[in-house]
Order: C-alpha cells, then sequence, then structure tokens
C-alpha cells in the first residue's frame, strides 16, 4: 500500500502554485514569473508551479532577514533551541509527506527518502543543543585588575543554498545550525528540487520561527543565487554544489570578505588492502556507491585494490549489484530510482562511453532503461568498470551517477598515491584487516573524512567536510559550525 499511498498523495496535492516566503508571508516574486515542476519518474504529471524569481525579490528576503537578526540575536540561546527541538518533532511528524514530495521531485526511493527526513530530524535536535554550548574562554591577564574573556556572537544573515539531490536534509543542515547560533537565514532551493522546502518552511513557521528569520526564495542561479552572494548584508554564504559553483561563489565573496562554508564534488576512493571478507567489502562499496542512484557527493567512485584481490573483489562487486532493483520509489523493493533529469543522465551515459574508449572494460550495467514504466523517467543500470587506470577520465573526473571503476595496484603505497592523485578530497574509504595499514591510511590520505572498514557513511554529530577542491570553510554538521555562524570577539573588564 505504501506506493498507492505516495501515487494517491501526489495525484491529490499536485498542480498548485507556491510563492516566496519573506518576512512571515507567503508572496508572489515581483515578476511573478512561475516555472513548472514536473514529477521525475512521471515526466509527464505537474507537481506545481514555482516562483521565478528575481533580484528584487532577494532585496526583499534580506532586508527582512535583517530587521529580523536584531532581535532574533538577542533571543536567548536556550529559546532558540527549543524552537528548533519542535521542529524537529514536526519533521518525524510529517516524516511521509516530506518524504513524498522529496521521491517525486528528486525521484530517490521512499526508504531513502525516509532516512533523510529521519537524519535532518537527528541534526536538528544536535544544533538545537549547540545553542546551548556557544563557547567562550576566560583567560588570565596581565595586568592586576584586568578580567578577560573571548565570547561568540553570530554573524548576521546567512545565504544557505542546497542542491537537488538532498533537497530536505542539506537545507536543514544550514538552516538549523544557523537559527541556533542567532544567524537569520534567505534559503535558496536547487531550480529542480523546490517541493520539499516549502513543507520545510511550514514546519519551521509552525515550530514558532518569528517573522523574517528564514525567508525562501526560489528561483534561477544567475537572478537569485548570484544577487544573494553579492548583497552586502549577506555576511555568510553556506553553500553545497558543485565545484566550479564553489569556486565562482568563493571568488565573489572574498571580494567583500564575507565567510563562506562550501561542500563542494568528490571522486571518492574505496581502498581494498588485505580484509578477509571481500564479500562484505562489496556489500559496503556498493551501498556507498549507488545510494542517491550515485548523485552524492560523498559516493565511492572508485575502488584502488591490490592486484591479487582484484578479480574476486571485482567478481564480487558484480555480484552484489546485481540485487539492486532500479525503478520508480513507490514500486517494492526498488533500490535505486531514476536520475535527476534527462541532461544529467546523458551526461553520465557520456562517461560510459568515455570509460569504453579509454580502454575500461565495462564488466556490467551502464545500459539505458525505457520500456513500459521506465519510458516515465530517466532511468540506468548502475555500471561497474574493470582494468580502469588512475589516468583515465573516469578515475578522475567527477562524474556524480552510477558508475564505478576498479582500479589495481601492486601495494600500499601505490593505492595511497592514485587515492590521493585527484583534485577532491571529500570522502574516503579504506578496508584492512591490519591496524598499522588502517592508521597509516587514516593519517596520509588528502579527505576530509575517513572510514575504516566501512563505506562513506557519516553521524549527525560528528563534523562534515573535505579538503582540496571538496570544500572550504568550517566543517558542517558538528560543533565546527561555530566557527562559520559566530565570530570571536574579545572582551577586557577593568575593575
Amino acid at each position: 500500500m505504501e506506493g498507492k499511498d505516495m501515487l494517491s498523495w501526489i495525484e491529490a496535492n499536485a498542480g498548485k502554485t507556491y510563492k516566496n516566503y519573506v518576512d512571515g508571508e507567503w508572496v508572489e516574486s515581483t515578476g511573478k514569473k512561475t516555472y513548472p515542476l514536473y514529477h521525475v519518474a512521471r515526466k509527464d504529471q505537474l507537481l506545481g508551479y514555482f516562483p521565478d524569481s528575481r533580484e528584487e525579490d532577494v532585496e526583499l528576503a534580506v532586508q527582512a532577514a535583517h530587521r529580523a537578526f536584531q532581535t532574533w540575536s538577542k533571543l536567548p540561546g536556550p529559546e532558540r533551541g527549543a524552537i528548533l527541538l519542535r521542529f524537529a518533532d514536526l519533521l518525524e511528524r510529517d516524516a511521509e509527506e516530506l518524504a513524498f514530495r522529496l521521491s517525486a521531485e528528486q525521484g530517490k526511493t521512499l526508504g531513502e527518502s525516509r532516512g533523510e527526513v529521519a537524519r535532518a530530524a537527528k541534526e536538528t535536535r544536535y544544533a538545537a543543543g549547540e545553542a546551548f554550548r556557544i563557547e567562550g574562554e576566560t583567560l588570565p591577564s596581565e595586568r592586576p585588575n584586568v578580567w578577560n574573556s573571548t565570547i561568540r556572537v553570530p554573524i548576521g544573515v546567512v545565504a544557505a543554498i542546497a542542491p537537488w539531490n538532498f533537497p530536505v536534509i542539506t537545507p536543514v543542515r544550514k538552516i538549523a545550525p544557523a537559527l541556533a547560533y542567532g544567524c537569520t537565514v534567505v534559503s535558496k532551493p536547487a531550480s529542480n528540487t523546490p517541493w520539499a522546502m516549502v513543507k520545510l518552511i511550514e514546519l519551521l513557521e509552525e515550530a514558532g520561527v518569528p517573522k523574517g528569520v528564514v525567508n525562501l526564495v526560489n528561483g534561477s542561479g544567475s537572478r537569485v543565487g548570484q544577487p544573494l552572494v553579492s548583497h552586502p548584508l549577506v555576511r555568510g554564504i553556506s553553500f553545497t554544489g558543485s565545484t566550479k559553483q564553489g569556486l565562482a561563489i568563493q571568488e565573489t565573496a572574498a571580494k567583500r570578505l564575507a565567510r563562506t562554508q562550501l561542500e563542494l564534488g568528490g571522486k571518492n576512493p574505496a581502498i581494498v588492502l588485505n580484509h578477509h571478507d571481500l564479500a562484505y567489502v562489496a556489500k559496503q562499496i556498493v551501498s556507498a556507491a549507488f545510494a542517491c542512484s550515485g548523485q552524492r557527493c560523498t559516493a565511492i567512485s572508485r575502488v584502488i585494490v591490490l592486484k591479487q584481490h582484484a578479480a574476486a573483489l571485482t567478481e564480487a562487486l558484480r555480484q552484489e549489484m546485481k540485487a539492486i532493483k532500479v525503478g520508480p520509489a513507490w514500486e517494492p523493493g526498488v533500490t535505486m530510482g531514476p536520475l535527476v533529469s534527462k541532461e544529467h543522465l546523458d551526461t553520465v551515459q557520456s562517461y560510459i562511453e568515455i570509460g569504453k574508449s579509454e580502454g575500461a572494460r565495462l564488466v556490467v550495467g551502464g545500459d539505458i532503461l525505457s520500456a513500459g514504466e521506465y519510458a516515465n523517467g530517466y532511468y540506468m543500470t548502475p555500471a561497474l568498470f574493470a582494468e580502469v587506470t588512475a589516468e583515465m577520465r573516469i578515475a578522475r573526473e567527477e562524474i556524480f551517477g552510477p558508475v564505478l571503476s576498479v582500479i589495481a595496484v601492486r601495494d600500499e603505497e601505490e593505492a595511497l598515491a592514485i587515492a590521493n592523485s585527484v583534485e577532491y578530497g571529500l570522502a574516503a574509504s579504506v578496508f584492512t584487516d591490519d591496524l598499522s595499514s588502517a592508521y597509516r591510511f587514516a593519517e596520509r590520505l588528502e579527505s576530509g573524512m575517513v572510514h575504516i572498514n566501512h563505506g562513506t557513511a557519516s553521524a549527525a554529530h560528528l563534523p562534515f567536510g573535505g579538503v582540496k577542491h571538496s570544500g572550504f570553510g568550517a566543517y558542517s554538521i558538528g560543533h565546527s559550525n561555530q566557527e562559520f555562524f559566530t565570530e570571536l570577539k574579545v572582551v577586557y573588564v577593568q575593575y
């Protein structure tokens, strides 16, 4: 019945016209233009019309957030935290509706969507606790009768720019800590996944967030994102998306010394050394590679394995991938949904052809699915390449889709060198029975996050971020957020 519940709910709720949310009110964009959003797995089904906003809408939202900051920043932290705790409860109460919206606009399975909402509630509760933990220090003085201390103060208005692959958790990951630390927010969702964001705003309002504290402006990167990043009252930009776009944002922000928190691309390796259970290793890698149809920054896309294990591991990966069932979110047993758009499917398919032309061997998958129900979405079977070398484009460039490459190496030093040879450094997994190897790789990998003997799954209370071209600024999720959402102030008191 679950799949039918989703389809019937969408049928009953699709087709509405939505607005921006500015200063506590739902308002039309100043240009009064909208654009249609369609169901990813039923591309002829209209989900709704959303504002095609422009710079004037950004101005209204930023001004509202700036006004609200004057009072919100002075509200005691525990009171801000209490509102966030109510928001977490509401996320869980309406988790099914959020999952329906998310799966419809993005394509991921209902199980993945439910997991995303549950994770959002967990991270919100952690952020609520951060409102009680805004830290400073009291330090000895070099002079008599002087009290020295440091305090943390919120930076002001924050732009929260989210991607299309995680339309619930990523906005929450930005908004919840911003509110906990006393900042106000202008949120811009991705143009092709704005539906769940409308529900998030409704829940924040119901939780008691005062008007102007969180604002929502829908629209394109050029007409909304760029004016938002450039606005002089926006003191911080939290962005998740492509490295190319992140570098452009960093350049704009640097010219006016605005802070940035950038979560960017990845080309994440799974390094397989000597491990006693290759079936377990394959299960962990496949889960991490093909969740969200491979459309996530922490997806494993390279398997770097010692030569003596390469054939056996490749076969174990092939066997594990046979269990993947591709289909629409509502279909029972489906474990991988469609890609987000035809354009993205075409891009991923172009990499399949690149891999073949470079001399890699396509072991399994990579086929477009278009018969029957598949004709209504952008489906492909997950692909596994073997005999890949480190110089190939499929081994170096972020594909952001369900494509996995196996690279065989002579020894641990070559494995480490190849793992570190790309421009990215987000997440890495290492599979080994040797404790010394585990610690050596954890120390020497150029990666923001290292997972030993499991896939690239993060926790709701630990810092999340990358190095090199995978990220810049304070890591998100954990207490490291304090470094982005607050600034340090030093206080001297003579008595």
